[in-house]
């Protein structure tokens, strides 16, 4: 929002410089983005000066040389514009003399482009007759002049006007304000045009009036220019400039149309399907029952509150027009711009909140300028109420304001801001009663009027003080552990954490999750995040895709996060909601490289086998179990579920040749997801006296059917090995032309030690037979002898 400081101080002109004005503005909440100067920044002095004589350039066809008289100086001045002319009135730059094509030139006449005042290059800026030759052109242009850019927050549209702003100046100042006076204006004629709200709970309230005999050809005036100009606005035309004009002065959008080309009365009803209508942006959109709808007869003319249609427009031809000052309710405009991929003026303020009781006002006003400027006479203007809001008092108690501000605010102090505010209130006790106004939709609560204390008063003189507390030391829970001690386990194995956002693409959820109905939300950001994630996985993928696209080679990341499940008997938790369960997971992604530029041995890529490593790292002293399965985001022989005790706890694998070709990945990364609750929890530790005597260790090789799981074997040794045994790895898995094809070779590596003697060869090779024996029984293992 762009405030030009001249029209601002119109309303309200306090003793500050207009730096000081948007520090003060900034500290308040309203932060001034930009200060910046009018027109471009150039170097000498601008005077207004008058062409005496034009000649053509000896040495150029395109340019003349012209003698220009400034103040008491005559001078020499080379010019390009075509529309220079002897006794025009034009700017002049003294920036010293250059010469141009072989003749001097003392200055430069400028355009309106040169001088920053608008994009306009075809030719001299002309000034008006009046002007006095040698005067200062910046105060005769109104260079001196700066404009606030405005960085509002959503809940502040009362100060998306120059009305709303000054109301904030003359709180924040204690200055008295200006308001413009608006006058009804009396009825010439009783022409009017029917209005029908046929959806109250879109538009609460129609106000319109019937102006004919208007001039729509007249231009609009060089002020009106300048000011629509410096607030952002491209003048268009008077009727159209008028309706712009006063909804930067008052917040007051409005809609002029003409009169001629509506069918019949105006209905503000909701869409149908499949209507359509043509916009003034010349975007052809489809409306639907979501989408509140202008008609006529003829159908749909206009987006209620977002857009006039092109079949309604004024244009230079217009002759009676139908002015609209309507309230749009914001839940009724919130969105459906953005659905059609575009905003407006309009959209923007109504799905914020729009002053309801300034309707009239803002028709008064508008027929004002229309009159002045195109001429015409005016019809009554009619006003439909169909349902407004209902603004509720807020209570405020000066104790409750006193505790969060932090400083001991006397209640006539307190009092003082709400009348800068201008906001009605009553005072029982402690206790105020305040009635919000029609413009500020964001006054709703205790909190809010707080604020409002804060602000005023000044945050800046609110003291800072630091709280004071005990340190108390906490005792750690020994079987518990945080995320933070998983994050930093993951980091010191060279992964880097991600945070994405939980909202991601529909195609990610089939894809990664195998899930057809994730939660979809009501008004995505984006159409490519538009429903919640049920797996990190899809996140992951995209992270490595975008390090990928930016050349690095080695990449390690994860995430820790929540998904969103829908789970009917989800309703407990601080987090809770109805029908859905938002669990925390951990997950991580590895790509490239084992290992970071090892020169002593081969390079080879990261793999199932890396990953299990660093999440059994991870997870440590917790142990892990893993079994082959299927999992819609991983090569179906190349991935396992993981157990913690029991209960399956997430899954690991190597991503799906499907999804590489689809994301168009080099190779194959490696994941894995898991729960993270199950990994928070830790053994409790028990005390284990070390053997001082030496262990003994046993390789033995056994060849089992093609399907047993090696998980099984392990699962089943530790169930019934014998006392000294104390630890049975796996060396090495083979297949071969030695073994029928439906045999594999398991090898491991058993150790054996006592506590209270030494083993001898008898003990440790009986502790290996046992072994053999419980394997060939439960699994028809066979001993290998070669």
């Amino acid at each position: 929002m762009n405030i030009p400081e001249s029209w601002l101080r119109i309303f309200c002109n306090p003793k500050l410089s207009g730096q000081q004005l948007a520090d003060k503005l900034t500290m308040a909440g309203i932060e001034v983005e930009a200060y910046t100067p009018v027109g471009a920044q150039i170097a000498g002095d601008l005077v207004v000066a008058e062409v005496l004589s034009v000649e053509k350039h000896p040495n150029a066809d395109k340019l003349t040389v012209c003698r220009v008289k400034a103040g008491k100086e005559t001078v020499q001045v080379v010019c390009g514009a075509p529309n220079v002319h002897a006794g025009m009135k034009a700017v002049l730059a003294k920036i010293g003399t250059k010469a141009v094509r072989g003749i001097d030139s003392q200055g430069m006449l400028a355009s309106a482009r040169e001088l920053g005042l608008s994009d306009d290059h075809s030719g001299l800026l002309e000034l008006p007759a009046d002007a006095k030759p040698g005067a200062d052109a910046r105060k005769a242009l109104g260079l001196d002049d700066h404009v606030m850019t405005l960085k509002l927050t959503p809940n502040r549209a009362d100060c998306l006007s120059v009305l709303g702003v000054a109301r904030e100046v003359a709180a924040l100042t204690n200055t008295k304000i200006s308001a413009v006076k608006i006058k009804p204006i009396p009825a010439a004629s009783k022409a009017t045009h029917p209005v029908r709200i046929s959806a109250p709970e879109g538009c609460g309230r129609f106000a319109g009036r019937v102006i004919r005999g208007v001039d729509a050809a007249a231009p609009t005036p060089d002020w009106m220019k300048q000011r629509l100009e410096r607030a952002g606005q491209r003048p268009i035309s008077a009727l159209v400039d008028v309706t712009n004009y006063v909804m930067l002065e008052l917040g007051r959008p409005l809609h002029v149309y003409d009169l001629d080309r509506l069918k019949g009365p105006i209905d503000v009803r909701w869409g149908r399907k499949g209507e359509k209508v043509l916009l003034l942006n010349e975007q052809e959109v489809e409306v639907d029952p979501a989408v509140l709808c202008i008609t006529d007869d003829s159908g749909v003319i206009g987006l209620g509150g977002i857009m006039g249609g092109e079949s309604t427009k004024a244009d230079a031809a217009t002759k009676n027009v139908f002015l609209e000052s309507a309230f749009f309710w914001p839940d009724a405009i919130q969105g459906r711009a953005r659905r059609y991929n575009f905003s407006s003026d309009a959209s923007h303020r109504f799905e914020r909140g729009v002053d309801f009781a300034n309707n009239v006002d803002g028709i008064e006003r508008a027929t004002r300028l229309i009159l002045d400027l195109c001429g015409g006479e005016p019809g009554p203007t009619t006003d439909k109420v169909a349902r407004l809001p209902k603004r509720k008092p807020v209570r405020m108690r000066a104790a409750r304001a006193q505790k969060i501000i932090g400083i001991p605010l006397a209640v006539k102090e307190i009092a003082a801001v709400f009348r800068r505010l201008s906001l009605p209130f009553s005072l029982k006790g402690e206790i105020f009663t305040v009635q919000p106004p029609s413009y500020r939709f964001d006054l709703q609560i205790e909190e809010d009027l707080i604020e409002e204390v804060a602000r005023i008063h000044g945050f800046e003189r609110i003291a800072a003080q630091p709280p004071r507390a005990a340190a108390v030391m906490q005792p750690a829970p020994e079987g518990k552990r945080s995320l933070h001690a998983l994050r930093e386990s993951l980091a010191g194995r060279e992964y880097r954490e991600v945070i994405n956002f939980s909202f991601v693409e529909p195609a990610w959820e089939g894809d990664f999750a195998g899930e057809a109905n994730p939660i979809r939300l009501l008004n995505p950001i984006a159409s490519q995040q538009s429903v919640m994630r049920t797996s990190l996985v899809g996140s992951l993928v995209a992270n490595l895709r975008y390090n990928l696209a930016r050349k690095v080679p080695r990449i390690r990341v994860f995430e820790v996060g929540r998904v969103f499940l829908r789970d009917p008997a989800a309703a407990d938790g601080p987090l809770a909601v109805q029908g859905v369960r938002q669990p925390m997971r951990i997950a991580a992604a590895a790509y490239g490289p084992a290992t970071a530029g090892d020169w002593g041995a081969p390079e080879r890529p990261a793999d199932f086998f890396d990953l299990k490593g660093d999440l059994e790292a991870l997870c440590a002293p917790l142990e892990l179990r893993f079994e082959p399965a299927q999992h819609p985001a991983f090569h179906p022989g190349r991935t396992a579920r993981v157990l913690a005790g029991e209960a399956p706890a997430g899954w690991l694998g190597e991503l799906h040749p499907r999804w590489l070709r689809k994301y168009e990945l080099p190779q194959a990364p490696v994941l894995f997801e898991l729960d993270a609750e199950p990994l928070l929890g830790l053994p409790t530790p028990h005390p284990r006296v070390p053997s001082r005597f030496p262990p003994a260790v046993r390789d033995i090789s056994l060849d089992f059917p093609q399907d047993t799981p090696v998980q099984g074997v392990l699962d089943a040794i530790q169930a019934e090995k014998p006392p000294i045994v104390q630890k049975v790895a796996l060396l090495s898995v083979y297949r071969g032309s030695e073994l029928p094809p439906d045999r594999k070779s398991l090898a491991f590596r058993v150790v054996m030690q006592d506590t209270e003697r030494t083993l001898t060869d008898a003990d440790a090779d009986a502790a290996r037979d046992t072994l053999v024996a419980l394997l060939g029984k439960k699994f028809s293992a066979k001993l290998r002898t070669s």
